[in-house]
């Protein structure tokens, strides 16, 4: 079995995970307080924010930002400046999955804004080998309107604790659609169990940006 799930915008394959590592600059998610104290310069704030990211991650080049040093430098910028308000906006999400579930069935996850590099082809990806899971959301790959559908698809996930989009996972976010007010999932009746599967993997499904960079540079 796989010890971890990314979300495609693409028909891409993902490389194993890797044991993820502890990052001074994320927050415990037990007390919810650094570990170490944060760094006061945005730019500084935003490479430690991404360092911590590739530790998360599938594997560390799954986070991927401009090649450019002028641009990487306004990325690390904008992250130091504004990772928190973003951040808080997808744990509101999350919270609002969790609510679909009694307290003691609920898992403990984290969940993370992050830039994801394009040749992965994923807009989310859900490291279940991370203690505590680890959701990594591309915030600029997919419009705000739609971070609740792809937080919840990942939710899934992390909730079983397993990657496949099998019948565990449909009755998952079949639960969790019904609860958030999402389109339930739908398809073809004579469609068979593999395409079945092949169609939640982008369930519920959202409309993806034409520039996902753009967000990360303060420009969406």
């Amino acid at each position: 079995m796989l010890n971890a799930h990314s979300r495609p915008n693409a028909q891409r394959p993902m490389p194993n995970p890797q044991s993820p590592i502890q990052n001074p600059g994320i927050q415990n998610p037990k007390s919810g307080h650094p570990k170490s104290p944060i760094p006061s310069d945005p730019f500084l704030r935003g490479a430690e924010y991404l360092n911590a990211l590739r530790r998360l991650a599938l594997h560390p080049e799954a986070i991927g930002v401009a090649d450019d040093i002028n641009q990487r430098i306004r990325i690390c910028n904008w992250i130091g400046h504004n990772i928190d308000a973003v951040n808080a906006e997808l744990s509101a999400c999350l919270d609002a999955c969790h609510s679909c579930f009694y307290p003691q069935d609920r898992r403990v996850m984290r969940i993370l804004a992050a830039p994801l590099a394009g040749e992965f082809g994923v807009d989310a990806l859900c490291n279940i080998q991370a203690e505590p899971v680890a959701i990594l959301i591309d915030a600029g790959r997919i419009h705000p309107q739609d971070w609740l559908s792809v937080v919840a698809h990942e939710y899934a996930h992390a909730h079983l604790g397993a990657p496949g989009h099998d019948r565990r996972f449909l009755a998952v976010i079949s639960h969790l659609c019904l609860g958030l007010g999402l389109d339930l999932p739908v398809w073809d009746q004579g469609w068979e169990e593999a395409q079945r599967e092949a169609w939640l993997r982008n369930w519920p499904h959202c409309r993806p940006t034409p520039d996902p960079l753009a967000f990360w540079k303060g420009g969406a």
